[in-house]
Formats: C-alpha cells, sequence, structure tokens
C-alpha cells in the first residue's frame, strides 16, 4: 500500500529524524524528497517567464474506474494507482484535463523530480537547436566538444548520443560497488564529496570515458552519460546554460505555470540526464508540445519533423533486455517508443516518473512516484495496461 513518510521538516516536530546525507535520493527517505529537492540539494531555476500559463479547460471524466487485463488479473486505473507509490498522475485529451489526482502530499503548485524524464526534454532541446540551424545532429560531436577527441567518445555522431548508439563503455548499474552510476551520485553533487579518487564534477567523469565496447551506431544501450554529453553540448553550442536555455525555448513559450529546478554539481553543471523538477501540469504541458507537433498557441516552439523524427526510431538496434520488456520497442532522440507502429514517445525515469504521448490519440498521460526500487518491469508493463485502456475509453 502507498503510505506517505513523516515529514522531517515538521515545524511541530523539530525533533523528527534527520535523513541521511548518504541516502535522501532513496526508499523510504525518497517518498518526502522528490517534492522537496530544493532543500537537499543546490538546483538552478528555470524561470517560467511572463508569457503567462497556457490555460488547461477541466473536462474531468471518471475513469479510476476503467478496467484492464494484467498478469491474468483484471484490475482497474484506481487500483494500480493505489498500488503503485503514486504522487501525480495526470490526463489530459485534446488539451483538457481530463484526470488530475495529486497523493503522498503533493500539491497543484509543487515539484516533483523526474529523473530520466529530463532526458526526453534535453533531446527536445537539442531539436530546437537543431532546428535553428546551430547543431547539426549528423556531425561528429567532438566539432562542439573537441575535448572529447580524448575519450571514447571520439567518433561518435550527436545522433549517436541521441539514440544512445555509441559504444563507449558506461556502468549503468544503480547497486555495483564503483559503477559509473554510482560515481554520478557524487560527481551531479546529490551526495557529499567523499571519495578523492572519484570525479568530482560532471564534465570530469566524461573526460575518465576512455573504453569502447564496440563501433558507434553499432547497437542501442542505455547510457545516462550520453544525455549529459548533450547537456554540455548545447550549453557550448549556445553560450547559455542549461537551466537558461529549457526556459528561453521550452519552459516560456509552452506557456509554464510554475517554475521548474534542475539540480547542478559542484561547478555548477545541471544534471542533464536527472535532475529536472516540474509541476504534475507543466510535465502535461510539455506533452501536449509533443502531441500538437511541437507547437503552442500558434507558435512553433518544437520542428514538427523533429517531433515525427523522435516517433520513428532503429527497431534493429533494440536487444537483449530491452526487446525483452518491450518486444516492439524503439529509442530515438531521448525517447522510448514503446510500439513501433502506433510510435507513441514515452519519457521515463527511475521510481516510476513517466510522461505518456500519443499524438494520434491526443492524449498525454503523466504518472509521478516513488517506487520502492530503482525500476520495475511489472509495474511499468501494468502502466503502459492501464494507459492504453484509459486511451480506448476516451477513444470510445
Amino acid at each position: 500500500m502507498s503510505v506517505a513518510v513523516d515529514n522531517p521538516r515538521d515545524p511541530r516536530n523539530p525533533g523528527a529524524p534527520i535523513i541521511p546525507r548518504t541516502e535522501w535520493d532513496l526508499p523510504p527517505h525518497h517518498r518526502w524528497t522528490f517534492q522537496h529537492i530544493r532543500e537537499m540539494t543546490a538546483t538552478a531555476q528555470i524561470w517560467r517567464g511572463n508569457y503567462g500559463a497556457r490555460i488547461l479547460p477541466s473536462a474531468t471524466t471518471d475513469l479510476a474506474g476503467v478496467g484492464y487485463d494484467f498478469a491474468g488479473q483484471r484490475r482497474t486505473v484506481g487500483q494500480y494507482l493505489d498500488a503503485s507509490f503514486t504522487d501525480g498522475f495526470l490526463v489530459l485529451h485534446r488539451g483538457r484535463i481530463v484526470m488530475e489526482d495529486y497523493r503522498n502530499g503533493m500539491k497543484p503548485h509543487g515539484t516533483h523530480l523526474a529523473m530520466s524524464v529530463t532526458k526526453s526534454v534535453v533531446g527536445t532541446l537539442v531539436g530546437i537547436l537543431a532546428g535553428e540551424g546551430a547543431i547539426d545532429v549528423a556531425a561528429p560531436a567532438t566539432r562542439y566538444l573537441p575535448e572529447l577527441e580524448a575519450t571514447a567518445y571520439r567518433g561518435a555522431t550527436v545522433k549517436h548520443l541521441l539514440d544512445m548508439t555509441s559504444g563507449t563503455v558506461f556502468d549503468e548499474s544503480y547497486t555495483t560497488p564503483g559503477s559509473h552510476m554510482q560515481k554520478i551520485d557524487q560527481a551531479c553533487g546529490w551526495k557529499v564529496y567523499t571519495r578523492q579518487d572519484w570525479p568530482r564534477t560532471m564534465w570530469q567523469l566524461i573526460l575518465t570515458l576512455d573504453e569502447k565496447e564496440r563501433e558507434h551506431g553499432e547497437l542501442f544501450r542505455y547510457r545516462s552519460i550520453e544525455t549529459d554529453v548533450l547537456g554540455f553540448l548545447v550549453e557550448r553550442v549556445a553560450g547559455q546554460s542549461l537551466a537558461e536555455l529549457v526556459s528561453e525555448k521550452i519552459w516560456q513559450p509552452m506557456g509554464a505555470e510554475e517554475d521548474a529546478y534542475i539540480t547542478v554539481d559542484d561547478a555548477g553543471a545541471a544534471l542533464a540526464d536527472g535532475g529536472l523538477c516540474a509541476t504534475l501540469r507543466d510535465f502535461g504541458r510539455f506533452g501536449l508540445l509533443l502531441v500538437e507537433e511541437g507547437a503552442c498557441n500558434g507558435r512553433q516552439i518544437v520542428p514538427s519533423s523533429w517531433i515525427e523524427a523522435s516517433r520513428t526510431g532503429d527497431r534493429s538496434l533494440f536487444q537483449g533486455i530491452y526487446r525483452s520488456v518491450l518486444p516492439d520497442g524503439a529509442y530515438s532522440n531521448q525517447f522510448w517508443i514503446e510500439d513501433s507502429e502506433r510510435r507513441c514517445l514515452w519519457a521515463r525515469g527511475i521510481f516510476g516518473q513517466s510522461i505518456y504521448a500519443d499524438p494520434e490519440a491526443e492524449l498525454v498521460i503523466v504518472k509521478l512516484s516513488t517506487w520502492p526500487d530503482f525500476s520495475s518491469a511489472d509495474l511499468s508493463l501494468e502502466l503502459l495496461a492501464a494507459m492504453h485502456a484509459i486511451r480506448n475509453e476516451l477513444a470510445g
């Protein structure tokens, strides 16, 4: 059962237990900390600007009772939300809110850590700059970051980074001692700097990646660090911080209602692979950009050609465990594609963060969660089943 943890900053209880600095982003503490990131680590503001918030009309529909079959059982959307540590759930259909649910103390104006959903926002930013002619995705990444010549990214194109098909060795394991993902914890500024032999910043970590396991472009393999390279690349090209670029190119013109935030390392660089924090509705507004061909209120924000390209991934590169979980899946421009025929865009993050965009159905579904485990194939696949059921209900 999904339960909230005690608020460690409750003013009525100043003697509450202190969250360990080495575990603040892990269960059970994340039930509170994912909604209070600015109280846990350094962040940069992503300003909402003066455009005014995009209005999201309400057309509330009772979707909690919508049923679906999963693992031989009949379940309902409401039962799934109860069982999957939900913090926020939003369904937008044809630009209108048809379901909005806040749990675990989350509020409409409160922000929530998106983890790897951040990657899809960064990939979209690359698409905007490519549309402006500032980036050629077919060019070597070293054209923009020549320092990468000394790393295994030598010869990799920007597109290889976008699709995570470089051949660079990167250990994505969260639990293997000394893995690259464990080093990210310190390098990104989330954890106290204690390991003198580990990189202190994300840039330093990137420069240590000097091993290749295969030729670039041969196979998809999920590597969070690819997005961090893209983050530094867009900053170098534009001469602005990642937070400033997301604000100027996406957050302001899409009509965000609240400021967003992104965590930064000790050098002030944003964690492009997973540090974005925003409100449930603003994540929904980002999803609407994907559904509405990159436009908002008559203004083209993301090139429609980029949205279309993001919906088309090379399924042949999607092998191994990825194929076993999503047999018809692919990955393109920092988005998952769960069905290569329907080509819906799916932004996903650990502990259950999700933005699902189906342009044909004019549907956006956002789920913010604090699962007890980093990932769960069952919870992910059941989320897909629940979202498909919602789509069918609204279409009917």
